[in-house]
């Protein structure tokens, strides 16, 4: 398998990933802005796919017309030149003061309204680039004081948005799909939908549901200690992974945003082999872009953010051939039927089996040994893990 990243791997990069200037809430910028022409060469030179970016990445917040079109073209033209896709676009509703208590969910309903127009203009602007995935992050959707939001009416509020949206959609006859993206807090003190399931819940609301899916990123889910394979893998059950963030988070603080494997990589290692096989029996893996959502330090010059743009390639790949080793081990496989995870895929009832069916059999209950189990035989899942570190760490294949 080869290690050198290729457009066929779908990789994909944020431009305020890359762009980043190094300024945290302690202290300034450490590098100096990126030329988005020069960071889509960059990107297609280091074998990258496609790249997102929120409209202010692109143009400042308050361009006017002809300034903003003049970096849509340049862009275009960036683009037409490397061969570099647009998968997913996005809106900033989070940075400008305007945003300071939300967007969708503002106390002030003037605030609701232009941000409603900011995304419709966004909106147009994922169609022409050709972009099929329109993310919605709610950094400001939300509160530092109970009292200070309505949270019924707020998700009321939410929702009325995202019907509106993807009634433009439809209307517009454009072939996009929006992503939730989930995230517990930071930089509000309490966010909405703080997690994938939360997101999921608020979905089977929408007018449109079918349209609208999420986009979980792995520090996210791991700020509010989740697993994040496992919610992908729920995100898979319920069809709606429409679009993935990868980076790295080391336990629960503030989203450190670290290069994709440079944090859990034992999860790291579990999310990969998923999405690039489904479960262990196989199973709906992920079509989409890798995308990569994280930071470069602000410990780095330029050429630091470019080795951390091949870090997150290069581990990507390395636990794609890790994983592909994983499953092509007979020892792995006889471990997995040892512990059983096949069986987890039979049906607990037998075909036409009901209610009065299962009563009726004494095996089920009456007969059943449950004390064989004090001192019975493990579950070998030690050792499946085990092999599993094994192949992470290049001991085995």
């Amino acid at each position: 398998m080869s290690r050198t990243p290729t457009a066929a791997d779908r990789f994909s990069f944020g431009l305020w990933t890359i762009g980043y200037p190094g300024a945290d809430p302690f202290g300034g910028p450490t590098r100096s802005p990126l030329d988005p022409r020069h960071a889509v060469e960059k990107l297609a030179e280091l074998g990258a796919h496609g790249l997102t970016f929120h409209d202010d990445d692109l143009f400042p917040f308050d361009a006017t017309d002809a300034e903003r079109r003049g970096a849509i073209d340049r862009l275009k033209q960036a683009l037409s030149d490397t061969g570099i896709a647009v998968p997913m676009i996005t809106t900033n509703l989070f940075s400008a003061p305007v945003f300071k208590d939300g967007g969708f969910t503002s106390n002030d309903r003037a605030v609701r309204r232009f941000a409603l127009r900011k995304v419709l203009r966004n909106l147009d602007l994922a169609a022409e680039l050709g972009a099929r995935t329109f993310v919605m992050w709610g950094g400001r959707e939300g509160a530092e004081y109970d009292s200070a939001k309505d949270v019924r009416q707020a998700l009321e509020r939410y929702r009325e948005a995202v019907d509106l949206l993807t009634g433009y959609v439809v209307d517009q006859g454009y072939e996009l799909r929006f992503a939730l993206e989930p995230k517990p807090n930071e930089p509000r003190g309490d966010l909405l939908l703080p997690t994938l399931g939360h997101a999921l819940a608020f979905i089977d609301t929408l007018d449109r549901p079918e349209l609208v899916g999420i986009n979980p990123e792995v520090g996210h889910e791991q700020m509010a200690g989740l697993n994040y394979a496992a919610g992908i893998a729920q995100a898979l059950y319920h069809g709606k992974l429409f679009h993935l963030d990868l980076n790295g988070q080391r336990g629960i603080k503030y989203d450190q945003d670290l290069a994709f494997g440079h944090g859990d990589l034992h999860n790291a290692f579990a999310l990969v082999d998923l999405l690039e096989h489904g479960g262990p029996g196989g199973g709906p893996a992920y079509d989409g872009p890798r995308h990569f959502d994280f930071k470069p330090s602000r410990t780095e010059d330029e050429a630091g953010v470019w080795d951390a743009v091949r870090a997150n390639m290069a581990n990507y790949l390395l636990l794609k051939e890790r994983a592909e080793a994983f499953r092509a081990d007979p020892e792995v496989r006889e471990a997995l039927a040892e512990a059983r995870v096949p069986e987890l895929a039979r049906p607990t009832l037998a075909e036409g089996e009901g209610c009065a069916d299962l009563l009726a059999d004494r095996s089920a209950y009456e007969e059943f040994d449950a004390a064989s189990y004090f001192d019975g035989r493990g579950s070998g899942f030690v050792r499946l893990q085990q092999l599993a570190t094994e192949h992470l760490m290049g001991a085995r294949g």
